[in-house]
């Protein structure tokens, strides 16, 4: 059971991080790297999923994908850097 509930949540991670490539830039800014940002989803909801797991034990599927889902997005969202706004000089 704790193999589907990897795969599952690694699949959540690339939905995840997809999703933030695809629609989030556009309104919060760049990310620094497209490489790291798609690693960062699978890996962050696999870690998530292993810890639910360890804490839970088997029989919770649902609960572990929603953490695996809740850490995927929370380690992508850190990768987020704000819009670049215009600087002002010292002196004006």
């Amino acid at each position: 059971m704790i193999l589907w509930e990897a795969l599952g949540s690694v699949l959540i991670g690339l939905a995840v991080s997809y999703g933030a490539l695809r629609w989030l830039p556009a309104r919060f800014g760049q990310f620094r790297s497209r490489a790291l940002a798609l690693s960062t989803g699978p890996g962050a909801a696999l870690f998530g999923a292993l810890l639910a797991h360890s804490v839970l034990g088997p029989g919770h599927t649902l609960a572990t994908l929603g953490v695996s889902l809740g850490v995927a997005l929370a380690l992508v969202s850190l990768l987020l850097r704000p819009a670049a706004r215009p600087r002002r000089s010292a002196t004006a």
